[in-house]
């Protein structure tokens, strides 16, 4: 599967969702497009934690404003 944006990754994820739903598939195209879907999700799932952590990585300054720090950092301070 090509690297997709979030948003085209869960675009297409809803797409699939409603043709699925439709329960007008032929059992061979719904298992495809389940298997798809079941990619689309995974993609999802690791682009939403990728930018978890790294919202994560960006720490008040103490001076009103932010500051990067590494995860490492983070997961000290968290601890």
């Amino acid at each position: 599967m090509q690297e997709l944006t979030f948003e085209q990754a869960y675009e297409q994820l809803e797409r699939i969702t409603r043709e699925l739903e439709s329960g007008e598939l032929p059992l061979d195209r719904a298992l495809a497009l389940f298997e798809q879907g079941a990619q689309l999700a995974e993609t999802c799932d690791r682009l939403l934690h990728a930018a978890e952590l790294r919202v994560r990585q960006i720490l008040p300054d103490g001076a009103g404003g932010f500051e990067a720090t590494s995860f490492d950092d983070w997961q000290e301070e968290t601890s």
